[in-house]
């Protein structure tokens, strides 16, 4: 027979978050500040409430079961419907209350993030008491949990547009090819000619690039990765020569650690949306940041574009 809601103390699921948050019972204890046999005794009352065990831990490490990969998030929103409930439990009077879950996919330019962060500020002059939650996801993980609605809104770069889902395009970011200072082209970077690259490994992304598909058949691709960071190490190693955001490696170019190739002819431009679901399904807090985002964003007064486009 399943568990009645009444059977389950909140207390212990909050533990229990606690303890996969931490990987751990040995790292949870020190989070928590409650002895190993305290959180394991707690962590057994739950599983024996629930009816089935939520994770194996021994001398091969802490492992959530099947059921215990399930029942985390389904426990996540539990706790996040009741933050929800008491933040509108103590600000009745207030006209947007609740929660905005928003998805950065990271490595933005200065002056966009910036733009982010004033829509923010412009967002606190509304009469809200609303509590934000940002994560750094990649793209498609953000685009899922849009669909499932764990997050609101999203911003980052979106190759493919799903049906469900309206792209408000914000803004344009240039991607240039660089090598680094141990390559042996490096003294030649700025005037090389795709020509001159036969032979030469590459590093490329994990996901598709529709803008960059003009390189794809010329390039030589021996590594692959899905975050700019681990490009750049791919490239500074002197073997790669890969493709980075132009604001992302100016810091590498000043310090004479990389070198565009050649930024008049090895280049393409990828466009950042700002997402959500359609705005019919949208509540009043996300339609309320949507407006102040589309503010701080010149780019995004041309309007959403089409679902699916």
């Amino acid at each position: 027979m399943a568990p009645q809601f009444a059977d389950l103390d909140l207390r212990l699921i909050r533990v229990f978050l606690a303890i996969v948050d931490a990987g751990g019972l040995s790292a949870a204890q020190r989070t928590l500040n409650v002895g190993q046999p305290t959180l394991s005794s707690q962590l057994a009352t739950l599983e024996t409430r629930l009816g089935f065990s939520l994770c194996a831990r021994g001398r091969g490490g802490f492992q959530l079961t099947p059921k215990g990969e399930r029942f985390t998030p389904i426990a996540r929103r539990l706790i996040d419907t009741l933050s929800d409930f008491s933040a509108q439990a103590h600000h009745l009077e207030r006209q947007l209350v609740g929660s905005l879950n928003i998805g950065l996919i990271g490595y933005a330019p200065i002056e966009q993030n910036r733009r982010i962060a004033q829509a923010i500020a412009r967002f606190r002059q509304r009469d809200e008491a609303v509590r934000f939650v940002i994560i750094v996801r990649s793209p498609s993980h953000l685009e899922e949990q849009l669909v499932s609605g764990q997050i609101q809104v999203a911003v980052g770069y979106f190759w493919r547009h799903m049906p469900t889902l309206e792209y408000t395009p914000l803004f344009s970011e240039r991607q240039l090819a660089y090598c680094g200072r141990e390559h042996p082209l490096f003294d030649r970077a700025g005037q090389l000619m795709p020509d001159e690259l036969s032979g030469c490994d590459w590093v490329w992304r994990s996901y598709p690039l529709p803008e960059a598909q003009q390189w794809l058949p010329a390039l030589q691709i021996t590594a692959v990765t899905d975050n700019m960071e681990a490009t750049a190490v791919l490239v500074l190693s002197g073997r790669h020569l890969g493709y980075l955001p132009e604001h992302f490696a100016a810091s590498y170019v000043e310090a004479g650690l990389l070198a565009p190739v050649n930024p008049a002819v090895m280049y393409y431009d990828v466009q950042f949306h700002m997402v959500s679901r359609r705005r019919e399904r949208l509540n009043d807090i996300t339609l309320a940041f949507l407006e102040d985002l589309g503010q701080a964003h010149p780019l995004a007064q041309g309007g959403r574009s089409k679902p699916g486009t």
